[in-house]
């Protein structure tokens, strides 16, 4: 079956792709339509013109999955291994037959999920070949542009296995989650963000509700954000593009945090 997909945000869509159909994910603030206007694709053609999966270890049962050339938003899809099945974070807007089995050869899959709308991909079109649930926060359920009986809702937390558990913490979308996978970090803890929480090329984090378009939150809801990560157990991080705060990041999380909340209430303005 054809999935149709929006060319820049690359999110898989039912219906009708005509060029006076809007992507409402890319028309909202948090996101934007290219200058040149509405572009949809296909996975077939985004094959046909030479995309391709790329994998790579990220560190020991956590596996990079990126597109070459980059498609839609371009984030780094996450596959987390674990002994009771695998958990694809941030599924990518293209599937081919070669990551398919490389997935497959990982172990059973127990379930696909995204950080946020922005993240969905072709999610339905990995849960067909996968035999594996999508699993989208039920506050963000609104933005879904494809819907399929391998969809199920969920909020707050959702153990998948005794290792990983998804938690709901807003900010960049009301449903905004991670995924916290205990084993990680030989043993510390990692926390796949997405958007929820960025990491900074400084080492730090950051919170926003529009990373394109420079939309910040409020203080108070990103030391919201903090206060809920303080109670969960990890050491390091990583985002949805691959980048990394590599040890004491709950800790940074909290000190980028404050730091924020200083900043945007004022503290600092003698230094503007």
């Amino acid at each position: 079956m054809t999935t149709h997909l929006c060319a820049t945000c690359a999110v898989e869509t039912d219906g009708a792709h005509s060029a006076d159909q809007i992507c409402p994910i890319c028309a909202d603030e948090r996101q934007y339509l290219p200058k040149g206007g509405q572009r949809w694709t296909t996975v077939e053609q985004l094959i046909a013109d030479g995309h391709t999966l790329e994998w790579f270890e990220v560190e020991p049962n956590l596996i990079g999955l990126i597109t070459k050339p980059s498609i839609g938003i371009g984030q780094q899809t996450m596959v987390v291994r674990g002994e009771q099945g695998c958990l694809v974070w941030d599924p990518p807007g293209l599937i081919t037959n070669e990551a398919v089995d490389h997935i497959r050869r990982l172990g059973p899959v127990v379930a696909i999920a995204a950080s946020h709308p922005h993240m969905f991909g072709v999610q339905l079109a990995w849960a067909e070949i996968l035999g594996a649930p999508v699993l989208v926060n039920e506050k963000d359920a609104g933005w879904l542009q494809r819907r399929g009986d391998a969809i199920e809702l969920w909020s707050g937390k959702r153990q998948l296995t005794s290792a990983i558990a998804l938690y709901e913490l807003g900010g960049h979308f009301p449903g905004s989650s991670v995924a916290l996978w205990s084993a990680g970090a030989d043993g510390q803890g990692v926390l796949l963000a997405g958007d929820t929480i960025s990491a900074n090329p400084d080492g730090t984090a950051s919170f926003m509700r529009s990373y394109p378009n420079k939309i910040p939150l409020s203080g108070a809801v990103v030391r919201r954000l903090a206060d809920a990560t303080d109670r969960l157990p990890f050491d390091r991080l990583y985002n949805n593009f691959g980048a990394v705060i590599d040890t004491d990041a709950r800790a940074v999380v909290r000190f980028s945090a404050d730091r924020y909340a200083a900043w945007v209430r004022g503290d600092y303005d003698h230094l503007t």
